[in-house]
């Protein structure tokens, strides 16, 4: 019976780990099939493709599935998404911006007011949120990659606006428009990123409790099921 609860115990987390899993592979398929409608077929002149694909392979998406999502975009008969930007407050007054690829504003506009409105939150009106954060390029390199006086040279080099040496990784800063330019110059040295994208990061942090931080961020994740 302990062997038999025990199996059950392993199917169960099995199961759950494969449908997050298969959330994170939808999401990823979609941003590609979506950069190659956008743009260049081929990643190497299409950067947020090249982003997306790369993206892909760090979470272990199997070549086939990153094929066949940018096969996808070439379909006449697929669905029309767009990048969509929400604003809004959380509980203790926490702001958030909520970045969306979705194929009905309508619907993710209702599903992202009824999120914040169950967590003590509300959706803004535009521009309520964004003077709280600036639109910066990241990059996490491993340090094993290379060393700090390497990494520094090639956050110069490359024009980027900041080079943080962390506990695990170097963290590179651009400014959003530079970010593709800096992030090319970094893969002709490199051949992969533990991450990369463009991000909104707060001006200023609130300080909360450990309770006030999990009542705030604990649904957070429910956002990326919005559709």
């Amino acid at each position: 019976m302990a062997g038999h609860s025990h199996w059950a115990g392993i199917k169960h987390k099995k199961g759950r780990a494969d449908k997050e899993r298969s959330k994170i592979f939808s999401k990823l398929s979609r941003e590609i099939t979506v950069s190659a409608k956008l743009g260049d077929k081929d990643p190497d002149m299409n950067p947020r493709l090249r982003t997306a694909i790369q993206a892909a392979k760090q979470a272990n998406m199997p070549k086939d599935n990153i094929f066949r999502a940018i096969s996808k975009s070439e379909m006449s008969g697929d669905k029309n998404y767009e990048n969509l930007r929400y604003e809004g407050f959380g509980p203790f007054n926490t702001a958030f911006i909520i970045e969306t690829l979705t194929d009905n504003k309508n619907r993710s506009a209702a599903s992202i007011r009824t999120i914040l409105q169950k967590n003590e939150g509300r959706l803004g009106e535009s521009g309520s949120t964004t003077h709280l954060f600036y639109n910066c390029g990241v990059l996490h390199i491993d340090k094993k990659k290379c060393s700090e006086e390497e990494m520094f040279e090639m956050a110069t080099n490359s024009g980027a606006k900041d080079c943080l040496n962390l506990d695990n990784y170097h963290e590179v800063i651009s400014e959003k428009e530079d970010f593709y330019k800096v992030k090319s110059e970094f893969e002709k040295k490199l051949d992969n990123f533990l991450h990369s994208g463009i991000e909104w990061r707060p001006i200023s942090y609130l300080s909360l409790n450990k309770e006030q931080s999990e009542k705030s961020f604990s649904n957070i994740g429910v956002f990326g099921r919005i559709r």
